[in-house]
């Protein structure tokens, strides 16, 4: 990246180059006893346990420089919050030379680190603050941060919006919106929340291959690499779940994975290439288990989250108390179209499409004709929690049949506030079976379809060692991480989604 540097670059490298030629050293060895945080000194400070606070020690990024002639007001920001340091020169440089005041206080920039010692009190206005008797440069910034203001009700003035700027330089983003912080921290707590479940419940957490030689487990257009080494050709994995079917053969009750996924298709707010999704398999159970135990991880989720099943999203309140609506994906179109598709063939399915001005690819078959109807014409309406039940058998190729309706999988979608967040079924453990759905996929893949499954030979030897019965679901990460903090965009609950490349002068 070429250096064209602003006038205010070129300021700080000189004050960089004065530092240097005082031998003071801008970027000092990491080691710093920080022993205290921002929000946790401004919460636990009184006048009664000041005795508690004098031997404090804090480092952080400065946010704002006030003051003047011989005491300065320096707020720094640390990973917990912003607080005041209250600093008078005579303290800091209490003999005659008064260098330190001149080469390293006075220069200071907005986006540079220090470090603190000193006692906490309260200021004639009531800000709790640190008296710094020593200071510390541990960083000098080169770049000026972006000037976000803040009154002390909390509004924000000069917000940073740009999405571009924002994704991009998420370092920075991070930096001066905070709430963008507790967005990623809420992201981890989500996970954590699972695992907590998930263990307590006898699960396994396993790693299943990233590099794939068959790109399994999902309809989806795959990322193709080449294996130096063997020379062969791989793909990242667009799912994991054949390795994780593969564990119950081998054994295991249950197994769950938080998986990197990649697929090489379109981008928009809800979709991105790479992201994370939570799959799960185990071993006796059917659909029905699998949607009451999803009912009890969501409702679990919302408490730890916002102590509430009720969760603000947008102007809605979406409740994830259980239990939640359950209705089949032929009903939900019959129900949002007023017309019957559940004896229709791809043909009348096509029609249908076409009446209601649903345009669709010719390559595709009757799964996804069906599944697009559902998509067009219902999917944006199931607000509050619903499990999407009972889909046809062309939509769903590692499905079981469904034990009493012929013609239908036994399988759920979960929709909320209209996105679909989890994907499960009873699982086919029928290797003939299997076969048949691994080869009908093939003919559409001859049509065009290139979203169809290859077949997994190694998958399918598995099967015929024998599967027990099994339950197992996918479960969005990002999109249940946008719901639950209320992020209107996938890019927003990602640390640093994919994006063009830069264009540099």
């Amino acid at each position: 990246m070429s250096q064209h540097l602003s006038s205010q670059e070129v300021i700080r490298r000189e004050k960089l180059q004065k530092l240097n030629e005082a031998g003071i050293d801008a970027y000092p060895a990491p080691l710093f006893p920080v022993n205290a945080y921002s929000a946790d000194l401004k919460a636990n400070y009184t006048e009664e346990t000041k005795d508690n606070f004098t031997n404090i020690c804090i480092a952080g990024r400065v946010m704002s420089i006030g003051g003047m002639g011989k005491v300065v007001f320096i707020k720094i920001q640390d990973s917990k919050g912003i607080i005041q340091l209250y600093i008078k020169r005579d303290e800091i440089c209490p003999g005659e030379d008064k260098s330190f005041w001149d080469n390293v206080i006075k220069p200071l920039d907005l986006g540079d680190i220090i470090g603190a010692t000193g006692f906490v009190f309260i200021t004639k206005t009531g800000e709790t603050s640190l008296h710094t008797q020593t200071l510390t440069l541990l960083t000098k910034s080169l770049k000026p941060l972006p000037v976000v203001k803040r009154d002390e009700e909390g509004n924000v003035f000069d917000e940073v919006t740009d999405p571009e700027f924002r994704y991009r330089q998420r370092y920075v983003d991070l930096i001066i919106n905070p709430d963008v912080k507790e967005v990623f921290v809420k992201r981890t707590k989500l996970i954590n929340t699972i695992r907590e479940f998930l263990n307590a419940q006898g699960a396994l957490e396993v790693d299943t291959p990233v590099l794939q030689s068959i790109p399994g487990g999902a309809a989806a257009r795959p990322f193709a690499t080449h294996h130096n080494a063997l020379d062969v050709p791989f793909y990242l994995r667009i799912a994991n779940e054949l390795y994780l079917k593969r564990l119950i053969v081998g054994g295991f009750d249950w197994v769950y994975e938080f998986s990197r996924n990649f697929r090489n298709e379109g981008m928009d707010r809800t979709h991105n290439p790479e992201f994370t999704v939570l799959e799960w398999y185990t071993a006796y159970k059917d659909y029905f288990w699998m949607m009451e135990i999803t009912e009890q991880l969501f409702e679990k989720i919302a408490i730890a989250l916002h102590g509430t099943t009720e969760v603000q999203v947008g102007d809605k309140v979406i409740s994830f108390k259980a239990p939640f609506k359950r209705i089949s994906i032929l009903d939900a179109i019959k129900e949002n179209t007023g017309i019957d598709v559940s004896e229709m063939d791809e043909e009348g399915l096509r029609g249908v499409c076409k009446q209601l001005n649903i345009g669709v690819p010719t390559n595709i078959g009757k799964g996804k004709l069906i599944d697009e109807l559902f998509s067009e014409t219902g999917e944006h309406l199931y607000i509050q929690p619903t499990f999407i039940i009972d889909y046809p058998v062309e939509m769903s190729p590692l499905t079981k049949k469904h034990r009493s309706k012929k013609g239908l999988v036994e399988r759920f979608e979960l929709m909320i506030n209209g996105k679909e967040l989890a994907n499960a079924y009873s699982e086919l453990n029928d290797p003939i079976d299997q076969r048949e759905r691994f080869e009908e996929q093939v003919k559409l893949m001859e049509r065009g379809d290139d979203e169809a499954m290859f077949i997994d030979h190694d998958f399918l030897r598995a099967l015929e060692y024998g599967m027990p019965p099994t339950s197992g679901i996918g479960i969005g990460i990002d999109r249940l991480v946008m719901l639950m903090t209320n992020q209107p965009s996938i890019q927003d609950v990602l640390l640093f989604p994919q994006m063009r490349p830069e264009k540099l002068d």
